[in-house]
């Protein structure tokens, strides 16, 4: 016994929120790595800013206190590192050159994060522009470098002070920047940053949204329509034509292509087995009835008994001939998954038909007109070309009353061949036009049923020649006759003397292959049961 599936149902997920989630997240893959390198680019600038003020206040110090000659002392430093102040009530009282680059020394010693020490050869502090703490470094030459001090990162600059007078050492200068300022603009840009990118990010995914959404309403149109057939498979329901020129519009127009399709092939279907049954009851009725008479007192009748007998023997070769002519069609439309590379003259088999069908109608007029140079090879089997042209004849015979005059042409126009078939008959109206290609489509169903013929004739030609890559058209008029026309592409490469010998040389059994060119799909001793074909009696049937 079938367990039933206890498996729960997988939550669907809204190709929208997909497309505006993955948007999303490539949006902010994009955004992260911009902000990155402009974080990192800025903090590089403000950081190079910083050594800039650092070599600076360097640069201040040692030029102010490399003109002694002996060690520093811290009298020495105060006296060139102490700003002075000069009082501007003291009359007649300027300040020295000093005072001018004093200000410079403000300047510098005024930055919160900024702590400037001098040392002493031997490293003792001889001053501090600030309270503060700070650890001695020497170096030989100028040098800043980043370090730690109470787990956070400074940046250090040093220079050994070297007197101008005779270039002895005579002190060191070290500036100590805290990055307070630094750290303070990198976490304000930072923070900024965060917000844009959680911005963007929102207004990304609500975009995003909103375009998947429209993006995708033609989808839902399609999804809809797909519905609606799928509950009524009679629906009309197609998708509405879209505005925008893009995939989506094409997949609309295949979609509605396709539903055409397939209500065309439910139709025909329907008319298939409508037009079967139809066909099909009236001998089966006519047997049954015969056989209920002969039951109850006609087999006791010789004369009754006979008739009976012809009669149903009558109605069992129509239906033979139905049930033939549906077989014919069936094979007709799987041609195209067993299409080979026989090839068919088109001149020798177009003349093979004329000659009998000269000698079956003595009574019609046939004239044949071949307007080809020479062979004209197509790659089509060679029984069935007989088949399409027969069917033409056997058609064009049929429906000629007064004229009995029937036109055959053969011609070449650029890479197809062309077979025209005329006759002087009764004619097609525009409106039958349209329906001869369809099964048991017939114009005159009462007048066709006394000439015989099932009206698969037509649809079995037609759809052979569409599966060998031709195409077979009509124009007529009532009263004035009808010429059907065959098209089919010519060989490229026509065979050589020695492939058509190969061709028609006998099998190992004795017999040769179909006239010398191909053999037929069907067996010879089949080609009766071929629409088409000849009767024991030398006569066509359709």
């Amino acid at each position: 016994m079938n367990q039933p599936n206890t498996q729960p149902k997988r939550r669907k997920t809204s190709l929208k929120w997909k497309w505006a989630f993955f948007t999303s997240i490539g949006v902010l893959a994009i955004v992260v790595i911009f902000s990155g390198l402009l974080f990192n680019r800025f903090t590089n600038v403000l950081f190079q800013q910083e050594r800039s003020h650092i070599d600076n206040t360097l640069s201040t110090v040692s030029s102010r206190l490399t003109n002694y000659a002996s060690p520093l002392t811290k009298r020495d430093v105060a006296q060139y590192l102490k700003p002075k102040i000069t009082n501007s009530n003291d009359q007649g009282t300027q300040a020295d050159g000093n005072d001018l680059y004093s200000n410079s020394l403000i300047v510098n010693f005024s930055r919160d994060n900024i702590l400037v020490n001098v040392y002493s050869v031997n490293g003792k502090e001889l001053f501090e522009s600030r309270k503060g703490t700070a650890t001695f470094y020497s170096a030989s030459k100028r040098k800043i470098f980043t370090t730690k001090h109470r787990g956070r990162q400074i940046l250090v600059g040093v220079e050994p002070l070297l007197s101008k007078k005779n270039g002895s050492l005579i002190g060191y200068a070290q500036v100590t920047d805290q990055l307070d300022d630094y750290r303070a603009t990198a976490n304000k840009l930072l923070v900024i940053l965060v917000i844009l990118v959680l911005i963007s990010v929102l207004l990304t995914m609500i975009f995003a949204y909103i375009l998947a959404q429209e993006l995708l309403r033609p989808i839902n149109d399609i999804q809809k329509t797909i519905n609606e057939v799928k509950s009524d498979p009679d629906s009309d329901a197609r998708v509405p034509a879209f505005r925008s020129n893009d995939e989506l519009t094409d997949l609309a127009e295949l979609l509605n292509g396709m539903l055409d399709q397939t209500q065309r092939y439910i139709d025909q279907q329907q008319q298939f087995v409508e037009d079967v049954s139809h066909e099909l009851r009236t001998p089966v009725a006519v047997i049954q009835g015969h056989i209920d008479m002969l039951l109850r007192w006609g087999k006791d009748d010789p004369e009754v008994l006979e008739e009976s007998l012809k009669a149903s023997l009558q109605e069992t070769n129509r239906m033979k001939s139905l049930v033939s002519e549906m077989l014919d069609l069936s094979r007709a439309e799987q041609i195209e998954i067993n299409y080979g590379e026989e090839i068919t003259d088109v001149n020798q088999v177009f003349e093979q038909v004329y000659n009998d069908f000269k000698m079956i109608h003595p009574d019609f007029t046939f004239t044949f007109d071949d307007d080809t140079d020479g062979d004209v090879y197509v790659k089509i089997y060679r029984n069935r070309l007989e088949q399409v042209l027969v069917i033409l004849l056997d058609n064009a015979i049929k429906y000629s009353t007064k004229r009995k005059e029937v036109h055959l042409s053969l011609s070449t126009s650029m890479a197809m061949v062309n077979i025209a078939v005329q006759d002087f008959g009764e004619g097609i109206s525009e409106e039958d036009k349209q329906k001869v290609f369809n099964r048991f489509y017939r114009v005159d169903k009462a007048r066709s049923r006394d000439k015989g013929g099932n009206g698969l004739g037509l649809s079995i030609a037609h759809r052979l020649i569409e599966a060998y890559h031709g195409n077979i058209s009509i124009e007529s008029s009532l009263g004035s006759g009808s010429i059907f026309q065959i098209n089919l592409p010519i060989m490229k490469h026509l065979p050589s003397e020695e492939e058509i010998e190969k061709k028609a040389a006998p099998t190992s059994n004795g017999q040769s292959k179909d006239s010398g060119l191909t053999e037929g799909i069907l067996d010879t001793s089949k080609h009766d049961e071929d629409t088409g074909s000849l009767n024991d009696d030398g006569h066509h049937r359709k």
